[in-house]
């Protein structure tokens, strides 16, 4: 009370918000004894203040980011294996052997996770509902894996993408390279688009109607990463909110912020009779103190190849 009537401030920002967990810390208890112990007068000038915290919260130090890149190159060097013929015997492994594959790598290292790995596949002339939840692993397959490591209170979120060769193939397809390729293009996009200053929703619409005018269909749903999986920050998209997420996405980015910018490619594929592949990748991405955008180390530009010794 003795530093608020020597400092008397117009505005007193309170811990308090109705669209964001992170900046609601004031319990209902705490706000009524708050506004008992400084009377009337000081509560008046309660205001929510919920953008600082957030962006406390949000904002990553120069050895975290180092220490970041450590952990994203464990994680590819563990989808570069999973996805391999060594773990992967086409006609006997199923999806659920490479989850688990994971979790028990995962375990082996001392790892944390912040939530479940999953493993699906993509296969020409066949439907998710005809593959079913846990299917054989065959060559000409595309699988996808979603996956993530907790290390010292920090997450990774990482989508990545394989091909199963066929006999006598050296390479994924044409159309296939063709469908990351577009994947990679929305990558991009959303790199240059990101800057300090920008909402969520502003970010979201920048990149979609860049995706319009290159012909590319697909959906975008990035979110901040750091000490939480799905972090503190604006929320560029989800899965079913392409237009803009109300209050989420109206936040802004700031410097020292990291994304996992996490969206999908739907590429008809010539090869496959022209059957829509969905191409979802996620990557992490630091905005730095400069505000600059990088990889926290890189991204998927070419899908990784079973049966092969690349």
């Amino acid at each position: 009370m003795q530093v608020i009537e020597e400092r008397k401030p117009r505005v007193i920002g309170i811990n308090r918000s109705k669209t964001f967990a992170f900046t609601d810390g004031l319990s209902s208890g705490e706000l009524q004894g708050m506004s008992e112990a400084l009377g009337a007068t000081w509560a008046a000038k309660f205001r929510d203040a919920e953008a600082l915290p957030l962006e406390l919260i949000a904002s990553r130090l120069p050895d975290e980011e180092a220490f970041f890149a450590k952990m994203t190159a464990r994680v590819w060097d563990m989808t570069q294996t999973m996805f391999s013929s060594q773990v992967i015997v086409p006609g006997t492994t199923r999806t659920s052997d490479l989850a688990w594959w994971w979790r028990q790598r995962t375990n082996d290292q001392g790892l944390g996770t912040w939530f479940q790995p999953s493993v699906s596949v993509q296969r020409q002339g066949t439907t998710a509902e005809q593959l079913g939840p846990d299917p054989v692993i065959q060559p000409g397959d595309v699988l996808h894996c979603d996956v993530g490591i907790t290390v010292a209170r920090l997450n990774t979120d990482t989508q990545h993408n394989a091909y199963v060769l066929k006999p006598g193939e050296s390479d994924a397809p044409a159309g296939l390279t063709r469908a990351l390729a577009n994947a990679n293009v929305m990558q991009d996009l959303s790199m240059e688009e990101t800057k300090p200053g920008r909402t969520g929703n502003e970010v979201l619409a920048a990149v979609r109607a860049r995706m319009k005018a290159q012909g590319i269909d697909g959906t975008v749903y990035t979110h901040p990463i750091g000490m939480h999986g799905h972090g503190a920050g604006p929320l560029v998209g989800l899965w079913d909110y392409q237009d803009g997420v109300p209050g989420r996405g109206d936040a802004v980015v700031v410097p020292s912020m990291w994304f996992s910018i996490e969206l999908q490619a739907t590429t008809p594929v010539p090869e496959w009779g022209g059957q829509p592949v969905r191409m979802a990748q996620e990557e992490d991405m630091i905005i730095g103190a400069d505000g600059k955008a990088r990889w926290a180390l890189k991204r998927q530009d070419r899908l990784f190849l079973v049966g092969s010794s690349r």
